[in-house]
């Protein structure tokens, strides 16, 4: 495994990139949801124990131990060069702040995105105040619903019918807009099979291949969690 302190962006490097900050319970639910989609991920917690737990779960992440509330050693790691981080701590309230504040306002980040965790109201506000984009509270669910979320942002969603079988409600893909549902053959070309489509309010139920999609409309498909995954993300 390559050290981190030894990495540096290029361009072979994928345009959406995500640095968790902090993999307790709930950092490490996003991690596992962003890696089974295929996303590239930095992990970083001040933790020995915690980075060597997350790397024996989640053998393909990459990983360090970090002093996560100073700003060289987040810079050093690549945290700031990531396009998303999660600040997936959330005590002390002090650090999980300080983190957000590096993660937005350092010279140089590149990071257009931080998602933070909060355990109280107060701490919520705290953290709009100093940055964060979006503020969530804890449960290893929420951890695994927001992974989902950053590398589908087009999930609106989910029902699991079963450990491998699902429903979701998807915003119409950019690629789909303007194209027929027998044009798009998803059942032959994606393996998954379309229940409704339309308007968010107005869906037609099991609608005709003829059925043309509009930009802002919703999908509801269903099939096997793999494929489902494969449709296009936007």
């Amino acid at each position: 495994m390559r050290e981190w302190w030894h990495w540096s962006p290029t361009q072979d490097d994928r345009l959406e990139s995500f640095g968790i900050v902090g993999v307790g319970r709930f950092g490490t639910a996003v991690c596992q949801q962003l890696l089974q989609n295929g996303a590239e991920v930095l992990a970083v917690d001040r933790s020995a124990r915690a980075i060597e737990e997350l790397r024996q779960q989640l053998p393909s992440v990459e990983a360090r131990v970090v002093d996560c509330t100073d700003e060289e050693s987040l810079r050093e790691a690549g945290i700031l060069a990531m396009n998303t981080v999660v600040i997936a701590i959330s005590e002390p309230i002090e650090a999980s702040i300080t983190a957000t504040l590096i993660a937005k306002d350092s010279e140089g980040t590149r990071v257009r995105r931080v998602i933070a965790r909060a355990t109280s109201d107060l701490h919520e506000k705290m953290l709009k105040r100093v940055g964060a984009d979006r503020v969530v509270f804890p449960s290893r669910m929420q951890g695994e619903r927001l992974g989902l979320e950053l590398v589908r942002p087009n999930l609106m969603e989910r029902l699991e019918l079963d450990e491998r079988h699902c429903i979701e409600e998807i915003k119409v893909p950019n690629r789909f807009v303007g194209r027929s549902l027998r044009d798009l053959n998803l059942r032959k070309n994606y393996r998954v099979n379309v229940l409704a489509a339309g308007p968010a309010k107005e869906l037609t139920v099991n609608p005709p291949a003829s059925h043309m999609l509009v930009e802002d409309n919703v999908l509801v498909v269903m099939g096997l969690i793999d494929d489902l995954q494969d449709l296009p993300k936007d």
